[in-house]
């Protein structure tokens, strides 16, 4: 649930994703990867394609 929250808030411009708490990081990499096929906003350690932390 607060993965997802996260994800939509990235997606949303609202929050970066170096603002993630740590242990959601990776639950919240897979959602914007599998489910909304964002992976340009996942920086490459966490399976995206953004060349660093946003």
């Amino acid at each position: 649930m607060m993965a997802m929250l996260f994800a939509v808030r990235i997606v949303e411009e609202r929050t970066k994703f170096d603002q993630v708490p740590r242990l959601l990081k990776q639950d919240v990499a897979d959602i914007l990867v599998k489910d909304f096929g964002m992976p340009e906003l996942v920086p490459g350690e966490f399976g995206g394609t953004a060349d660093s932390t946003q």
